[in-house]
């Protein structure tokens, strides 16, 4: 089994499937829970939120109650707010189908909560709370209500909740049913974060998503084989790294070998350079082209050249001839790929010599290009003794992986990583880190300022320092390394204010690093 010792395993990180959130409820309810006692459970710590926030409910609140039990706990949701003084109003869009659900209704009309016989013809500025279908949801619904309450959301008057997945969006892939789904300011998730709401798809219609504990046992996945876990900013505070002996030389805090650049991308090396600078590794040696090599020292004089590289008449780097001069397993990590251009018949040629490395391989953009034009393709992979990281976003991934199709990105990236025994970070919005074994990392909350040229380099070079510093400090490395580096970038983006380029980001991101390790020290 794969052990995982970050993030911990809790409600709060564990990702979950539709299917296995209602299998989680069937064995409650077996070993004895009433329903009902689940929906009370579930109504009163969504009802605890909405009260910490009074601004998304001074103006009033309609509660939007579906057919099944989210539509019950919706009906808890309008009691508890209402007896707590809160203005309060529902609308039943669809004829109730649980009994349960409909007792709800019938306590709260009783108690004084106003029905409503139709869609709300005006917008005010109360809070609308989406409890139409939730986590069982399998068809599209009425476009006229989902028409109206994105004419809500788009207008800014009030806020609109939804109760663990915007109605029309598919909990497992996080795709709309039909055209589209209710757009949410927030999506509160009950129990475990559903999958669909963390996937790019998703982003336009979940807002902020916040995870409501109801108390779930992480004990219903440790038998699991495959495991999903979200991680955020808010994972750097439990996150911990390496630390090399006080008296580690040079040589014993890392070896990394940058491999980068080309005639037609001068720029990549540098920032490549910038970001294994900001891991602290002890030793970094590049392989650039001769024109990037005559003024490195202008832009990182602690960099120490290994050689040059052709160039081709097209401008791309040629790799063969420098790689015959190398001996790889000098280095514990190496990364090829940002700015080098693509030759497929220099890269068939330089595969003879790279075979003999045995430390981890960080493969990168134009590295990934070769591979997915190359005739041997994907199965590269499978020939090597090396561990391999790989960084695609998804148009490399499809041309890379061209015969996988999986319900989401997760289960692309995982696939993948399975069959061709590699690491896999799967960049997007919510980009996706993957291993072998099992086990997926998916980041949210990130800044949509992150993505700016140039930051895939830096993290590359960020990637390969950091594994070559933790390979030199113990001799076994895991995905979940992979994870924390990749978390670490995006954070470093995150705090960098808007319109900030590359280089400050690397800035950042040494920053950052020195504050986890002091941390860790003190």
């Amino acid at each position: 089994m794969n052990e995982i010792n970050w993030p911990k395993i809790d409600s709060k990180h564990l990702i979950v499937y539709s299917k296995q959130m209602i299998e989680i409820e069937k064995d409650i309810f077996s070993k004895g829970m009433p329903v009902e006692s689940l929906m009370e459970k579930v109504g009163l710590r969504l009802s605890q939120w909405l009260l910490k926030r009074k601004n998304l409910i001074k103006n009033g609140v309609i509660v939007f109650i579906g057919p099944g039990h989210n539509g019950g706990d919706g009906a808890v949701v309008a009691r508890e707010l209402f007896l707590k003084g809160y203005k309060v109003a529902f609308w039943c869009p669809y004829p109730v189908r649980k009994k349960l659900t409909l007792e709800q209704l019938n306590y709260i009309t009783s108690i004084g909560v106003r029905k409503l016989d139709n869609l709300p013809e005006h917008l005010n500025c109360e809070l609308w709370i989406d409890a139409i279908l939730g986590n069982n949801q399998k068809t599209s619904v009425d476009k006229q209500i989902i028409k109206m309450f994105n004419k809500k959301f788009d207008s800014g008057m009030g806020k609109i909740v939804s109760i663990d997945i915007p109605t029309g969006l598919c909990p497992n892939s996080g795709k709309v049913f039909s055209r589209s789904a209710i757009k949410s300011n927030f999506t509160l998730s009950t129990g475990f974060k559903k999958i669909g709401i963390l996937q790019d798809e998703a982003i336009p219609y979940v807002g902020k998503i916040k995870n409501i504990d109801i108390g779930l046992s992480k004990n219903y996945f440790l038998k699991e084989s495959k495991k999903i876990l979200s991680i955020s900013s808010k994972d750097i505070k439990k996150l911990s790294l390496v630390l090399p002996p006080k008296n580690a030389s040079k040589y014993n805090r890392g070896r990394t070998l940058l491999i980068t650049g080309s005639n037609k991308y001068l720029g990549a090396a540098s920032l490549v350079i910038k970001g294994a600078s900001a891991s602290g590794v002890g030793l970094i040696k590049v392989l650039v082209p001769e024109i990037i090599a005559k003024s490195i020292w202008q832009v990182a004089p602690e960099v120490v050249l290994e050689g040059s590289l052709e160039s081709s008449l097209e401008g791309n780097s040629l790799l063969h001839e420098a790689f015959k001069k190398i001996d790889f397993n000098r280095f514990d990590s190496i990364v090829i790929g940002p700015g080098i251009g693509i030759d497929l018949l220099d890269w068939e040629k330089c595969l003879i010599d790279l075979m003999k490395f045995e430390g981890i391989l960080i493969l990168d953009a134009d590295a990934l290009n070769r591979i997915a034009l190359s005739k041997e393709g994907c199965k590269f992979f499978l020939n090597k003794k090396f561990r391999t990281w790989i960084t695609p976003h998804m148009n490399e991934f499809q041309r890379l992986f061209p015969n996988l199709k999986e319900s989401n990105n997760v289960e692309l990236a995982l696939r993948a990583s399975k069959e061709f025994d590699i690491s896999i970070l799967l960049k997007g919005a919510h980009s996706i880190i993957a291993d072998s074994k099992g086990t997926a990392w998916q980041i949210y909350e990130t800044d949509e300022d992150s993505a700016r040229a140039g930051l895939g380099d830096l993290l590359s070079g960020f990637v390969s320092g950091m594994a070559a510093l933790e390979l030199a400090s113990r001799e076994k490395i895991s995905t979940e390394s992979f994870a924390k580096y990749v978390l670490i970038h995006s954070y470093a983006a995150s705090q960098c204010s808007i319109g900030s380029n590359a280089s400050k980001i690397g800035e950042e991101l040494a920053k950052i690093v020195r504050q986890i390790k002091m941390r860790q020290m003190s």
